[in-house]
């Protein structure tokens, strides 16, 4: 049987200044040792990690040298769903030479955030025969005003620089594969 000996409580501050401004920060450690060490902690930001110094900060890499700096793994095969913007909207669609889907979307919505893995495994597997964009409906309104997208999520498909056919809503993925196949 198992039990919890002592509960942790560490704020997301970069620096933790001193023990009297940090009273969250304690452990029974530094209780019997009668001082507290404070070490920055890194930050992760995906698979990147990025360490903070300071005066009195002990740096990560000498304590574990060059293993720290390891990437644990690399998504070498994904493909990116671009943004799409009324600046680069003619350039990336409208002049394609291959068909384009675009998904118009935005980060409130919870259906776009359900269909967004399902893109992003479209736009890989149909990567070299269809260009796959999408459109923050939020910060490009005029784009979603001229195709007239009343319901996010949709889905449109491009065909030299014509709209082809339209998807609204989170559908399934089979749903897309068949829109896709009738324009490759």
């Amino acid at each position: 049987m198992a039990g919890v000996l002592e509960t942790l409580t560490v704020p997301r501050a970069s620096v933790l200044p001193s023990a009297s401004l940090c009273p969250i920060v304690s452990s029974p450690v530094s209780r019997l040792s009668g001082h507290r060490n404070f070490v920055n902690l890194p930050e992760s930001r995906g698979l990147k990690i990025q360490s903070f110094s300071s005066s009195g900060s002990v740096i990560l890499r000498s304590k574990f040298g060059r293993r720290g700096a390891r990437i644990a793994c690399q998504a070498q095969e994904a493909v990116q769903v671009l943004p799409v913007t009324d600046a680069t909207w003619e350039s990336l669609v409208m002049e394609s030479t291959l068909p384009v889907m675009v998904e118009f979307w935005a980060p409130w919505c919870g259906p776009c955030r359900m269909i967004h893995p399902v893109i992003d495994e479209l736009a890989k597997e149909y990567s070299g025969k269809l260009s796959c964009y999408k459109v923050n409906t939020d910060e490009s309104p005029a784009i979603a005003s001229r195709y007239g997208i009343r319901s996010i999520p949709t889905v449109i498909i491009f065909k030299d620089g014509e709209k082809k056919d339209a998807v609204i809503g989170a559908v399934p993925r089979s749903t897309l594969c068949t829109c896709i196949e009738k324009f490759l």
